[in-house]
């Protein structure tokens, strides 16, 4: 299974806020934004407090990415 944060980017820009910000905002430790910026699985907490801080949703923030999707094309 694989996730893309992509959505929460966008969001920060449209917000105008740095990753950095958001960590701090979120409580969020650098090796967990590490994670997110790497689009590697991370907690339900940690996504809880990012939605909560932004006030928005899991699936406004990050959608799932199947296996076909992800094999390149030859």
């Amino acid at each position: 299974m694989a996730v893309s944060y992509t959505k929460l980017w966008k969001i920060l820009i449209d917000k105008k806020m740095s990753k950095a910000d958001l960590r701090r905002a979120a409580h969020i430790a650098p090796n967990t934004m590490t994670k997110l910026r790497r689009d590697e699985d991370v907690s339900m907490d940690v996504l809880g407090r990012i939605c909560q801080t932004l006030n928005k949703d899991f699936g406004d923030i990050m959608e799932y990415i199947s296996e076909k999707e992800e094999e390149p094309e030859l």
